[in-house]
């Protein structure tokens, strides 16, 4: 399977979902709580295009643990 391109702006908008997003950096960060629950279940209906581009860049969901 392909990988999808990705652009200087997903790059961009990953990096503002990595270091800037208050809540998804908690919510990465804690892994329990409200802010963890709200990106884990609420977010992905949502549909944050700041969300979709750190899923498209770091390969790994926004509520995930950093490695």
């Amino acid at each position: 399977m392909e990988q999808p391109e990705i652009t200087d702006k997903d790059r961009e908008m990953a990096l503002f979902c990595k270091e800037q997003c208050p809540i998804c950096k908690q919510g990465r960060k804690r892994q329990r709580g409200l802010l963890y629950w709200f990106v884990k279940n609420v977010e992905p209906r949502l549909g944050c295009p700041y969300c979709a581009a750190y899923e498209k860049v770091y390969g790994r969901k926004a509520y995930e643990p950093e490695a």
